[in-house]
């Protein structure tokens, strides 16, 4: 399973196949990481700067975090994307088709000018997880989201 959490200036990312649940997270902020709470994570329990401090001691990387650079994601269902928005400009999309096997993603693109900022991460995230409620298997045919779902 495969989820972001996100308020205005972070996102964390979850990949519950790398979690080994070592507890890091819930013994340091217990507020904010709450296993007993759907959803398990919710930042407007804690600081930014604890969150990240907090997110860094994972051993295995179940969780990570990125700052969002007023980068806005949104899944576009209709057209069979997430798109990433600075403002009204497009920056970046996460394109997939619909199969009967399962989400087929085809493609990643960020602008060259907000690579490296997460924001690819952010718009793969969110079309897994759009795959994950609809109960259908992921087929990483982009490499940028096949790395992602690698188990490395």
């Amino acid at each position: 399973m495969h989820r972001t959490y996100s308020n205005e200036d972070i996102t964390v990312f979850w990949d519950s196949d790398k979690c080994v649940h070592a507890k890091r997270c819930v013994s340091s902020l217990p507020g904010v990481f709450d296993i007993n709470r759907k959803p398990w994570i919710d930042l407007s329990q804690g600081e930014n700067k604890d969150i990240w401090q907090t997110v860094k001691k994972c051993p295995v990387g179940a969780v990570d975090i990125e700052y969002n650079h007023n980068v806005i994601i949104k899944l576009e269902a209709d057209k069979n994307r997430s798109i990433a928005l600075c403002g009204d400009e497009k920056i970046g999309e996460c394109g997939y088709e619909d199969t009967d096997e399962g989400f087929r993603i085809i493609h990643t693109r960020v602008k060259p000018e907000y690579q490296n900022k997460g924001i690819a991460r952010r718009l793969c995230y969110r079309v897994f997880e759009e795959a994950e409620r609809n109960k259908k298997p992921i087929i990483p045919i982009c490499s940028y989201a096949a790395t992602l779902l690698s188990p490395s």
